[in-house]
């Protein structure tokens, strides 16, 4: 099967921007947890695009610089693919002490520092175009400039940055001329998202995680919001970090870290009535997210031909109107949490 359907971004970019409703998140390319090698990227890249996945997102800091650096020949000459990347992390090369790898193994020995000034923006944004080679992003993002990242006072200050020292006006000028087609934001937090909204014109946000099975809060003013100004939401991490992939099982993850005995619960009773409908609970958890209308494409990871294939086929599984209702009626799911009809966006 290929996930071929694509969604508008939104209706206000001067070059129309489509993504297929399913895309392909490329972080474990820049050796996430555990190591890869460029072929084993290479044909896990090669399974997505024969898969019909048409867009990826990619970032410096994944792998710093590894992820990109492997992404850009896959996508060079795919003028039918849409590729994102994100600014506001700058890697300069350091001693291996010095290096800042963090969750990423056996990568480039560097160190990121943060900068959302003019001068941030455009120097990460050629770093990226230095190491995508001949594959152009289309999309450029802000990397986490939340306060869950830096701490609230850190991120009022890379706020300033980005509105009184030209980071902003960067991403407009390169929209403007060109070089990519929309900007936004690639975040853990959509709260930080209104705030963004509150001070310009985005088109589009990469949310992770905090649209899902287990959390629904971006109902209240979010998601409205941007339904309202047309603003596309893309969005990772719909297996809160693992837990709605792996299941309540022992050790199982969520947002990085280890689940509470409520979280368990929680997805305990959720998994049971996913199973009383003969449906994984891992499909549940993707198909969820593309049932409300300002989402425009979900990005599942992977790190091998076999999880493309198995991710193409828990986008596929087919998902009764009843489970949805059924989890309504638990109090599993917020009762106006839209949720998919019928069979989704693949063939």
């Amino acid at each position: 099967m290929q996930v071929t359907a694509t969604r508008l971004l939104n209706n206000r970019t001067k070059t129309p921007v489509e993504l297929t409703a399913m895309g392909f998140g490329a972080a474990p390319l820049g050796n996430l947890y555990s190591a890869m090698t460029d072929a084993q990227a290479a044909e896990t890249l090669d399974a997505a695009l024969h898969a019909g996945m048409r867009y990826f997102d990619t970032a410096p800091f994944y792998g710093l610089g590894l992820s990109e650096r492997r992404v850009g020949p896959a996508l060079a000459d795919r003028p039918d693919v849409v590729l994102s990347t994100k600014a506001g992390r700058i890697l300069i090369d350091c001693p291996p002490d010095q290096a800042t790898p963090e969750m990423f193994v056996d990568v480039p020995s560097r160190r990121v520092e943060f900068d959302y000034s003019y001068d941030g923006i455009m120097r990460s944004f050629a770093a990226s175009l230095n190491r995508l080679g001949g594959a152009r992003p289309d999309i450029l993002l802000l990397h986490d400039i939340d306060p869950g990242t830096h701490g609230q006072d850190a991120s009022n200050g890379h706020l300033r940055d980005l509105f009184d020292h030209g980071g902003y006006r960067a991403l407009s000028e390169l929209r403007d001329n060109g070089d990519i087609k929309a900007i936004g934001a690639g975040v853990n937090d959509w709260k930080i998202c209104e705030t963004l909204l509150g001070e310009a014109e985005f088109d589009c946000f990469l949310l992770a995680g905090r649209y899902t099975l287990l959390e629904q809060e971006a109902l209240e003013t979010f998601l409205p919001l941007c339904e309202k100004l047309d603003v596309g939401i893309i969005l990772g991490g719909p297996y809160n970090s693992g837990i709605l992939a792996t299941g309540a099982v022992p050790g199982a993850r969520y947002n990085y870290a280890p689940a509470d005995q409520s979280t368990l619960d929680q997805v305990r009773h959720i998994e049971s009535i996913c199973a009383d409908h003969n449906v994984p609970l891992i499909a549940a958890a993707l198909q969820f997210v593309l049932g409300h209308p300002a989402i425009r494409s979900v990005i599942p990871g992977a790190r091998s031909p076999e999880e493309i294939a198995s991710n193409i086929a828990v986008f596929n599984a087919p998902i009764p109107d009843s489970l949805w209702s059924d989890l309504k009626s638990a109090h599993l799911i917020r009762a106006d949490a839209p949720t998919p009809t019928g069979a989704n966006d693949a063939v």
